[in-house]
């Protein structure tokens, strides 16, 4: 596509520039380089009237993927800046198009009618330099699967072809597969390197089908160098999606490309998936991710508290290290917890202040699985809302941040993905969740208002629980 300016003079209101500069950055921070380039490059804000923001892009191309694709995370971001606005999307006059679609970056192979988002920087929702190779911390429980996972990284289709790394929810798969990315496309840069997760190969897929695309959805995915596939668990039962990935594997296999996959549990666990997959998946190296033990537990809240803007001193690590034990993402979340509120009251981060802050977690009462449904009817009793309101689409702010604490109190209290926490709250992106999430954990060590809410509701969902 030839993409051209016209030399007119256009009017544009100071307040919607203002208000679509802050909402861009949020945008930018949150997806990648090619998705921006391909969905938000050129769109600019023309009107703020009566609540109402107008947003003009190049093409209509762009206008179908923001409305299909982007919407939440659109609004969300605006919200953050000005709450309780509406927008409205509007084909650019000021461009012309030859009538082709917009021309992929070098790291997008772009599918028609399909969100190809994760070429090139290897990150549904944006590159995240925390999860490489040098930032893994590595124990008894996961010294081999990083290994195994480094020696892939170093030698693609070299050493193990297929890695399979499983284990349970949090314990650090996703970060290996992304290590493995991050590695190969800064030292193998002519590579075509390709993160996604079962559920987003799914949905191009079907839109594929949809939109008669098929030859552009086997060329995105067959022509990589190294495909990594996260949550592959989730292609049990869908025989048409294993029939699409075992050509797409068989084809990457033979042109000598690196495959790397992740599940919750082994190939011989899945009982639905067809024969001939789990064979395949059989025929490389198999390896398993244990929760940590204490000495790995330690280590990595060391590492996260070099991060911190706050000292925390190392009985305060042992006790969080001692008393929660089965996932890193519930380590990570109470040290998120205890240094959110020592630096929100002003209070040094202690022993004691730990013991009080996270007395809730580490009870050892057996309880209850936390269930989605149960963190909603506790979101609805702690905020005033129904549980209609709260998976519905209303933006109102009360209700916004009511819907986003929730988000962030699930994906800490249970072991859901972004996507199945999205499919929860409404059928809403996973990157409208990855946003609700780091939100919350930011304003958590400075707002105390929202501290207090998040500690109210886990408290009363331990109580249904």
């Amino acid at each position: 596509m030839t993409l051209w300016r016209k030399e007119i003079e256009v009017s544009t209101d100071p307040e919607a520039e203002r208000i679509w500069t802050s909402c861009a950055q949020s945008i930018r921070s949150q997806v990648s380089d090619a998705v921006w380039r391909t969905t938000f490059s050129g769109a600019r804000a023309t009107a703020f009237e009566e609540r109402s923001l107008t947003l003009v892009v190049p093409t209509s191309l762009q206008k179908a993927r923001i409305e299909r694709r982007y919407f939440s995370l659109l609004t969300d971001a605006i919200d953050e800046t000005e709450p309780d606005v509406t927008v409205r999307i509007e084909i650019d006059p000021d461009w012309t198009d030859s009538g082709e679609r917009l021309a992929p970056a070098r790291d997008e192979v772009a599918v028609s009618g399909a969100d190809s988002e994760t070429a090139g920087s290897s990150a549904e929702s944006g590159p995240d330099i925390r999860l490489t190779f040098e930032q893994f911390v590595t124990g008894t429980s996961n010294r081999f699967s990083q290994a195994a996972a480094l020696a892939v990284a170093e030698t693609p289709a070299g050493a193990y072809n297929p890695l399979f790394i499983h284990g349970a929810s949090g314990l650090g798969k996703t970060h290996l597969l992304r290590a493995i990315s991050h590695y190969v496309n800064n030292h193998y840069p002519s590579y075509k390197v390709r993160y996604v997760t079962s559920e987003t190969f799914l949905n191009e897929f079907v839109q594929a089908i949809r939109n008669s695309t098929q030859p552009e959805f086997k060329q995105v995915y067959r022509s990589n160098d190294v495909l990594l596939v996260d949550d592959i668990q989730f292609m049990e039962g869908k025989d048409g999606l294993q029939e699409e990935f075992f050509h797409t594997f068989n084809d990457l296999l033979q042109n000598g490309a690196q495959i790397v996959l992740s599940s919750d549990r082994a190939p011989d666990a899945m009982p639905t998936l067809e024969d001939r997959l789990r064979s395949r998946f059989k025929s490389g190296l198999i390896t398993d991710i244990q929760p940590p033990d204490l000495v790995t537990r330690l280590a990595i809240l060391e590492k996260k508290a070099e991060f911190s803007a706050i000292e925390i001193p190392g009985d305060v690590l042992s006790f969080i290290a001692e008393n929660i034990t089965d996932s890193i993402r519930e380590l990570e979340g109470a040290l998120i917890k205890v240094t959110a509120y020592a630096s929100i009251t002003g209070q040094r981060c202690s022993y004691d202040l730990a013991n009080r802050v996270l007395a809730d977690l580490i009870d050892k009462t057996i309880k209850a699985p936390v269930t989605v449904g149960k963190i909603l009817e506790a979101t609805a009793e702690v905020f005033n809302f129904t549980i209609e309101q709260i998976t519905g689409g209303s933006r109102r702010r009360p209700l916004v941040d009511a819907r986003q604490i929730a988000m962030y109190v699930t994906r800490n209290m249970t072991d859901l993905s972004y996507p199945e926490i999205g499919r929860a709250f409404g059928n809403r992106d996973h990157t409208t969740v990855i946003h609700a999430v780091r939100k919350i954990e930011h304003h958590m060590t400075e707002r105390r208002e929202v501290f207090d809410k998040v500690q109210e509701l886990q408290k009363r969902v331990s109580e249904i629980s």
